[in-house]
Formats: C-alpha cells, structure tokens, sequence
C-alpha cells in the first residue's frame, strides 16, 4: 500500500473512532435566530444552523424557541434551559442556565402545574406573583381557594390572593408546594419568579449568565 493508501485508510479510522464517541449531555444555555449556545458535556459551544460541535453535535436549526440537533444517532428539541442526558449516572444536582435579555433581563421558559410560563426572575419579589388574568390561564382557583392579602406595587396597595402552587418547573428544576400571590388586575404582565422558588436553589451570576443549581 502506498504512502497516500495508508494516510486515507488512517484517517477513516480516525473518522469512525471519532463518530464512535457518544455524548453524554446536551443542554441549551441560550437561543438566537439561527443559532444556539449549547453546553456539551460541560463544554460551551457556540453553533449556527448546520455546524457540527468538535463532539459530534449538529445545530439542524435554532429559533428564539428551541434548538433542533442530533447526536448520538437521534434528533432531539431542546427548548431553553433544556437537557438531555444519556448517562445512567446519578446527578447530584440539577442546573439550569438563564442569559440576560436585551432588556437587562432573566426571562425562563418553565411551568406552573403542567402549564407552560414564562418567568421574569425577580429576586426582589418574596414570592411568585402573577396577575388574575395569568391565574386563569392556568386554572387556578384562587377566589375559591386562596387567602385574601394585600401586595405592593408602583400604584399602591392592590388586593391579592396568597395560593399554593403544587408544582413550579424551570427546565429540569421541579419545586412542590410553592407560595404564590395572584395580584387584582392585568399586572405585572410576565409572572415573577421569585424567592419562595428561588430561595430554596443556589443562584450564581457570572457576567450575563445566571445558573439555578437544585442540590
């Protein structure tokens, strides 16, 4: 075999070696039109539509929404905040990643009793808080069941409901039993996400980038 013979059958070895490597975890730390920031096996990446990550992950496609990408054989969505995780190891704890918007902004994709919210993290709210109109949306019976109370706002003091929320997810953090307070009237506008949830994670801030570490 001559000496380009032995490099081509190298380099499919090469190939095939590197194809062979699974990954073990894909998470989504940010989203843009067209691209997405990813976390593959705790390595960030920064992929357009069509790259291939040095690990094996190909970017198909990237909205505001979700990023559409295969590994290991299979296609997946991953939605903001999102992972996959292939391992059968036991994770000591989960993560969640939150850029800051535009605005100056945490905003995070997330659910309260199966339905699916947008979250405004707001550290300065004691508890999640979220309009009448908010609360029915998603079915929460709070003239029914919740406690009357007061809360502050830039207007003064409005009538409010304190409730329980049986559960609150925010990617593959899931919380039960969370304090909440429906406020009277159409504000605020995007349900906060505030410490009654927050307070039981570990909150870091690293430039633009807030992590949610659930032990």
């Amino acid at each position: 075999m001559n000496r380009i013979g032995r490099w081509l059958l190298l380099s499919g070895l090469m190939l095939c070696a590197s194809m062979a490597a699974a990954v073990d975890k894909v998470q989504v730390l940010a989203l843009f039109p067209g691209k997405a920031m990813l976390s593959i096996d705790g390595k960030q990446r920064v992929l357009a539509n069509g790259d291939t990550s040095p690990e094996g992950v190909q970017l198909l496609s990237a909205t505001p929404n979700d990023a559409r990408v295969i590994f290991n054989g299979e296609t997946r969505v991953l939605k903001l905040g999102s992972a996959v995780n292939t391992s059968y190891k036991q994770q000591r704890a989960r993560e969640v990643h939150i850029m800051r918007d535009n605005a100056g902004s945490f905003v995070a994709n997330g659910a309260i009793n199966g339905r699916s919210v947008s979250f405004l993290v707001d550290t300065g709210a004691n508890v999640i808080a979220m309009s009448e109109i908010e609360a029915r949306r998603l079915n929460i019976p709070y003239q029914a069941t919740g406690k009357p109370a007061a809360a502050t706002t830039a207007g003064g003091k409005v009538k409010a409901w304190a409730v329980k929320l049986d559960t609150v997810n925010v990617g593959e953090i899931r919380l039960n039993n969370i304090q909440a307070v429906v406020i009277q009237g159409k504000n605020p506008p995007q349900t906060l996400l505030g410490m009654s949830f927050l307070g039981q994670l570990k909150i870091q801030h690293r430039n633009n980038l807030m992590t949610l570490t659930k032990q």
